[in-house]
This record gives structure tokens, C-alpha cells and sequence, in this order.
């Protein structure tokens, strides 16, 4: 399908007027290179912080970012889950582009260049902390120095994947990926340590760091696999808080809410200890600080036995935030960005290269000169569970691609059939893909999502098809069996690009 003329029109008038804004502002002067901080958590969806309309939770560090920066009341994760996410921020493309279609495959070195490769080619010293997830097969492995650390060649220390985030057990793997270390004290403490002692040691040169959170990630048993340290749970009453009106109210929600909203303030308080480093050095003016989330968290919400993978609020729209006070006047945008636009439109604030192979918009223009009437459409897609979306400023709409009949997950196909009209439903609780006073609107939003998998070569095969296609022999079978069971040497590689291994397959069967 086509997109359609006046919609290519509008896209064209909207970036040649935002240019013609960015270029009289003078924001394209040189000046001294920017330092960026890009700062991520995991599982956190937009309502869980105080800048964002939530009273009871406790973030005073994030809630002065957002006074300070730009807060974005329309960023979604495209991909609501971990490893589709990352590989998506760094290469500002595509699952079926760069590789990423699901957890524990790797996003394919070499395809393109990558967010951190642009940063050290320019002279930045980069850093990584945190959480990777990024090298496919087994979690339990340090990542080796070379092409799967994608351009964080100068310090890089990370548990790939760990949900273990106690003092007792929380580690890191060395710069090398060969020994392990323990952090000594609750995982994002220790990480905000390292990456203030990053942030000391580079002081005087332009850094690029990126720490990844795992919290407020559930993990372990207690509290329904949501904890943190007792000072930190001390700060919620279960029987006070306030659940979404799509959660049922029963005793273990609440332990829920508690150990998740606890593990946030913890988050925000090692962010203050950063923030506070970068004033120390005198940094705080001149250096991009961004936080945002890989995916939200539905914390129950409709009864949904999973937290993420869906199209709703609680799954796909994440907080937003970011900073400059060298060039960003604080303010609230409604820009509907996604995942794809993060790694272009940083680069375009930084004046820095965005390699030809990026698919993302870059919205840097729009930011700094406070536009935000650009497109209003993100692509949304779960490919392991077979349906795709998108959302827009008043809009979210998924469709389940295979029948009921086809069930892949509780619930059958029909759990991923969804519209909501936010503007009047904000908390997403009356579902109008079968309402017949939604008909229109239903059919233009299914138009445009069909416009959207044919912009990226995506034929919207089952995750099962697409998938003995594109990953290597010797790994198809530990696709089919959980992470902890995945036998050290699954690799979890594909065979090359998956759109082009569709591509082909397509022109074979055109020429019999």
C-alpha cells in the first residue's frame, strides 16, 4: 500500500519548515562539543513518574529533569520488549533491518553504522553500564572486546542479562568479558558509581555514556518478583496506593506496586547522584542528559498474565525526558517519537553524521526550535507474538495477524485486537475494535499500519516462520525452549539481514 500523497506532502512542508526555524535559530553554530548521558531504565511505563501526573510515587531527581528539559508526552517503544528495543536504539532500525526480532538474538555487526560507532568515530570517549542484552544466546557470558560491543570500544562493563539485582549477588563482567565482579551493593548503586568515576576520568574530553537500568524490572520471588531494599519499600504503604483503573485491586497488585514503585525512587536517587557529579565538574551545562525506558510495565493490567508486549499505554508509551541548557528551552512537547527517532535525532542535536542507514526521523530541528506538528504516526509492532500496530497522538490500534484458531499466547489472537481513543479514554479502558461507531476510524488506522510493514519489508509472516528462515540451523531448536534452559553454546545469530533473506525468497518464488 502506498502512502498517501497529501501525508508524503505534509511530511515534506513539516521537515523544510522545521529546518528553515533550526538554520535562522542559529542552533547549527559551533561551539564546544556536547557530552551526552543517556540514561535507560527497564520495564518503566510513562504514568510511573512524578512528572507525568503520578502524586504518589517518589521522584524528585527525574521530576527536576523534566522542569529543566523536555518532557515528551508521546514517546512509544515501537518494540515493547528488551532486545528488539536496544537493537532498534542503536541502529535506528528495523527488527527485520538490523535483526533484533526477538529476546536473545543479536542485532548484525557491520549493517550500517551504529549509534556509538558515529560517537568514538567523532572523538568521543564512549561508556557503557548496565544492562546489554544485545549478544543473543546465552545471558550467563561476558561480551568480548570487537564488533558485538557495536562501538563502546572504551569502557564497557555489563552483565549482558542478569535479573539478579541484590548486593549478595549483583556483578558485572570485566572490560575484557572474561571474569565476573561483584557490585557490593544493590545493582543500579554500584552502576551509578561507575559511571560517575567514567564521567571523573573524562572530564576534560567530549564522553558519550549510556547507562541501562535493570530495575524497576520484576526479578526474584519476593513481593511477586518486585523488590528492593527495605529503605526504599519503606517509602510505600501497599493499602494506600492508587492502581490503574485497568488493575484489580487484590493484596498481591499491591505488593506489586510497592516493590516496583520502591526500585524507582531507588533508580531516581542513584540519577540524582549523577546529575549532581556532572554539576560538580562544571558539566551540567554543555552535556545532553536523556532518560527514557525500553518498554513499560502492564503491572497487571487486564489481567494480562505478562508485563509487556502489548500495544496499550502500560506497555509501549515510556517516559521521555531530556535536557541541554545550552541550547534545549525547558518545555512539554507532544512530538509523537518512537524508538526509531531516538538515535538520529540525538545525532542531529549533536551535529553529528546520521549514517544513511538509520530509518528513524530526525526530530533535533523540531526540539530545539519547541515544533511539535510533525507526523503523527509510530509504527508498533511484537513479532514473537504475531501482530503489529501503531500508535498516534489520539490513537492506538493493534491487529493480531492470524486467526484465533492460531492461539500463540492465553487469551488466542484476539487478545491483540485492540483501538482505544485516548482523548477520550486516556487510562485505555473501552476497547473500540469491534465498535461499529469506530468503523472509520478502525479502517484508516489498519491502512496506515499496513502502509507502515510494507515501508520496512515487513510481510507479516508467523514469528515461527519467520524465524526457521532467518536464524541459523544450529539454533532453532533453542528458540523453543525458555532462556535458562538454552545450552551454552546457542549463539543466537542469524543468517544475515532477515529482510533481505524475505526479499529473496520472494523474488525466487516470482521467477518459477
Amino acid at each position: 500500500m502506498k502512502i498517501p500523497r497529501s501525508r508524503l506532502c505534509a511530511h515534506v512542508i513539516w521537515t523544510f519548515g522545521v529546518i528553515s526555524a533550526f538554520l535562522n535559530s542559529g542552533a547549527l553554530a559551533s561551539g564546544k562539543r556536547p557530552n551526552l548521558l543517556f540514561v535507560l531504565s527497564d520495564q518503566h511505563s510513562w504514568d510511573m513518574l512524578g512528572a507525568y501526573g503520578n502524586r504518589e510515587i517518589q521522584t524528585p531527581n527525574f521530576d527536576r529533569l523534566a522542569r529543566e528539559g523536555i518532557r515528551f508526552n508521546h514517546c512509544v517503544s515501537n518494540p515493547p520488549v528488551c532486545t528488539p528495543y536496544r537493537g532498534i536504539l542503536f541502529s535506528s532500525q528495523h527488527p527485520l533491518t538490523c535483526g533484533a526480532i526477538q529476546n536473545d538474538l543479536q542485532i548484525l555487526p557491520g549493517n550500517g553504522t551504529y549509534f556509538a560507532e558515529v560517537l568514538r568515530d567523532a572523538g568521543y570517549r564512549t561508556g557503557y553500564y548496565g544492562k546489554w542484552h544485545l549478544y543473543g544466546g546465552d545471558r550467563n557470558r561476558g561480551i568480548p572486546p570487537g564488533p558485538y560491543r557495536y562501538g563502546f570500544d572504551h569502557e564497557f562493563l555489563t552483565n549482558n542479562c542478569s535479573l539478579v539485582f541484590d548486593a549478595a549477588s549483583a556483578y558485572y563482567w570485566d572490560q575484557e568479558g572474561k571474569t565476573k565482579h561483584l557490585y557490593g551493593d544493590w545493582e543500579p548503586y554500584g552502576q551509578a558509581r561507575q559511571a560517575m568515576e567514567f564521567i571523573d576520568r573524562h572530564a576534560n574530553e567530549p564522553f558519550a555514556l549510556f547507562l541501562a537500568w535493570h530495575p524497576p524490572h520484576n526479578w526474584g520471588m519476593a513481593f511477586e518478583g518486585y523488590n528492593a531494599p527495605p529503605d526504599l519499600l519503606s517509602l510505600y504503604d501497599p493499602a494506600k496506593l492508587t492502581l490503574r483503573p485497568t488493575v484489580q485491586d487484590t493484596p498481591r497488585t499491591r505488593r506489586m506496586y510497592q516493590g516496583h514503585m520502591a526500585m524507582i525512587s531507588g533508580i531516581d536517587r542513584a540519577f540524582g547522584w549523577i546529575l549532581q557529579k556532572l554539576e560538580e565538574r562544571g558539566l551540567a551545562e554543555n552535556t545532553i542528559v536523556v532518560f527514557s525506558a525500553d518498554h513499560g510495565d502492564m503491572l497487571q493490567s487486564y489481567g494480562w498474565p505478562n508485563n509487556k508486549g502489548r500495544a496499550e499505554n502500560g506497555s509501549v508509551r515510556v517516559p521521555l525526558l531530556i535536557r541541554w541548557p545550552a541550547r534545549l528551552k525547558p518545555g512539554v512537547s507532544e512530538l509523537v517519537l518512537g524508538t526509531l527517532d531516538l538515535m538520529p535525532s540525538i545525532l542531529g542535536m549533536m551535529e553529528l553524521p546520521i549514517p544513511r542507514t538509520a530509518q528513524g526521523r530526525n526530530a533535533s530541528a523540531a526540539m530545539i526550535t519547541g515544533r511539535d506538528d510533525g507526523i503523527d504516526e509510530q509504527p508498533l509492532l511484537f513479532i514473537p507474538l504475531n501482530w503489529r500496530g501503531i500508535y498516534t497522538r489520539r490513537y492506538t490500534y493493534s491487529v493480531a495477524l492470524h486467526s484465533p484458531s492460531e492461539p500463540n499466547t492465553p487469551g488466542g489472537a484476539n487478545t491483540f485486537n485492540v483501538l482505544y481513543d485516548r482523548k477520550t479514554d486516556p487510562w485505555e479502558t473501552k476497547n473500540l475494535f469491534h465498535a461499529p461507531e469506530a468503523a472509520v476510524i478502525k479502517a484508516q488506522l489498519h491502512g496506515q499500519t499496513l502502509a507502515l510493514m510494507a515501508r520496512f519489508g515487513d510481510q507479516g509472516l508467523r514469528a515461527e516462520e519467520l524465524l526457521s528462515r532467518v536464524v541459523r540451523e544450529e539454533d532453532q531448536s533453542a528458540l523453543k525452549t525458555s532462556p535458562a534452559q538454552r545450552s551454552m553454546g546457542w549463539e543466537g545469530r542469524l543468517k544475515g539481514r532477515p529482510v533481505d533473506i524475505l526479499a529473496a525468497a520472494i523474488d525466487t518464488q516470482t521467477s518459477r
